[in-house]
C-alpha cells in the first residue's frame, strides 16, 4: 500500500501551529513574518523527520505558473546541446514558455545545486541530461510533482520520461560499415562512463566485432569539458602503440576532433591507412579533408519530442505523472573517411 503523502495541514496539526505558519517557514518567509527561531527550527526538524516534500501542483495553484522551463545540459557550449536548446527555445516561445539554460559539466554536485535553486524559484518543469548519481534528485522532483523529461541518456532506476536515440543500433551499424570497408583492426575510442548512452555505444561496437573475424581495442579516456585540456596527448600515445589499427570509431565528436589531430600528427592517412567514423555529426566533418563519416542525431525531431512530452506533462499536471519513453533513429552519413 502506498505511503500517504504528508501535507502542510498534517504538520500544523502535529505541532500545534497554524497552517499559515508552516507555509511561511517552508517558503523561506519565517523571518519576514517574524516567526520565532524556536518555532522555525521545530517545524524544519519535523519536516525532515517525516520526509515532507512540497507539492509542485499546490505551489503552482497558489503562486501561478512561472511559464519557465529549465534546460540542464552537460555542456551548453557543445554544438549538440546548443542546437537542441535553440530548437526547444523556438517551440517553447510559441507555446508561451521561456527557457533557462545551464551546464552541469556532468558533475553531480553542481547539478544537484542547480535543481535545488530552480525548485525554489518555482519553475514549471525540467529537461535534463542526467549526471552520474543524480537518481535521488530526479526522483525527488517527480515526488514533488515537477514535470521531468530526460534526454541524451536515461536512468534505469528512475521511472521517468525520456527522449533518446538508438545508440546501440547506430554504433553497431557504424562498426559494421568499417568492417565491410575492409578494416581488420578496429579501435573504439570512448570515455570512462557507465551512463546509458555510452554503455549502449560500446555494446553496439562489441556486438558487431563479435560477429566478425576482426581484432578490436577499446580505449577509454576520462570525461573532459571544453574548458579543459583535451585528450590529444593520450590519443597520440595510443595510436603510436597500436600501429596496426586500420579503423577507428569515436564515441563522440569532441573525441574525434582530438583523435583526428593525433592521427594527422602521426601522418596516418585517412582513409588509406585508417578509416574513421564518429558518433554525433558536426558541420566540421563536412569541412575536413577528407570528409568524415558520422552518425547524425535527429536534432529537430529530438527537440520537438522533448517539448511535446514536456508540454503534455504540463497540461496534465492534475492527472499525475505518466512517463513517456521515446527512442528515435539516427542516420549514418557515409563520407570519404571510410571509402576504399
Amino acid at each position: 500500500m502506498a505511503k500517504k503523502r504528508v501535507s502542510i495541514k498534517d504538520i500544523a496539526k502535529a505541532l500545534g501551529v497554524s497552517i499559515t505558519t508552516v507555509s511561511f517557514i517552508i517558503n523561506g518567509k519565517a523571518r519576514e513574518q517574524r516567526i520565532s527561531d524556536e518555532v522555525t527550527q521545530k517545524v524544519k526538524k519535523y519536516i525532515k523527520e517525516v520526509g515532507y516534500k512540497p507539492s509542485h501542483i499546490a505551489q503552482s495553484l497558489r503562486l501561478g505558473k512561472s511559464k519557465i522551463i529549465v534546460f540542464m545540459a552537460e555542456d551548453i557550449s557543445n554544438q549538440f546541446f546548443a542546437s537542441i536548446a535553440r530548437f526547444i527555445e523556438e517551440r517553447a516561445y510559441k507555446s508561451g514558455y521561456k527557457i533557462i539554460y545551464c551546464s552541469t559539466d556532468n558533475n553531480f554536485e553542481k547539478a544537484k545545486e542547480l535543481i535545488s535553486t530552480f525548485k525554489r524559484r518555482n519553475v514549471d518543469g525540467f529537461i535534463i541530461t542526467p549526471t552520474p548519481n543524480i537518481e535521488e534528485s530526479i526522483h525527488d522532483l517527480i515526488e514533488e510533482e515537477f514535470p521531468v523529461v530526460l534526454f541524451d541518456r536515461w536512468l534505469p532506476e528512475v521511472n521517468c520520461s525520456y527522449v533518446i536515440v538508438e545508440n546501440k543500433e547506430s554504433a553497431y551499424e557504424a562498426t559494421q560499415h568499417l568492417i565491410e570497408e575492409g578494416c581488420k583492426n578496429l579501435a573504439f575510442v570512448t570515455v570512462e562512463s557507465d551512463q546509458t548512452q555510452m554503455m549502449d555505444r560500446s555494446s553496439g561496437f562489441t556486438e558487431a566485432v563479435k560477429e566478425s573475424d576482426v581484432n578490436a581495442f577499446e580505449f577509454r579516456l576520462k570525461f573532459h569539458n571544453l574548458s579543459e585540456v583535451g585528450p590529444y596527448e593520450e590519443l597520440l600515445d595510443f595510436f603510436k602503440s597500436k600501429k596496426e589499427i586500420d579503423g577507428v570509431f569515436f564515441a563522440t565528436n569532441y573525441l574525434a576532433f582530438e583523435g583526428l589531430q593525433a592521427l594527422d600528427t602521426l601522418q596516418r592517412s585517412i582513409p588509406h591507412d585508417v578509416k574513421v567514423v564518429s558518433f554525433d555529426d558536426h558541420y566540421f566533418f563536412n569541412l575536413y579533408k577528407p570528409k568524415i563519416t558520422a552518425i547524425e542525431q535527429p536534432l529537430e525531431l529530438l527537440s520537438e519530442k522533448l517539448m511535446e512530452t514536456m508540454l503534455s506533462h504540463l497540461d496534465e499536471l492534475n492527472l499525475g505523472y505518466s512517463p513517456v519513453r521515446l527512442v528515435l533513429p539516427n542516420k549514418l552519413n557515409k563520407r570519404e573517411s571510410t571509402e576504399n
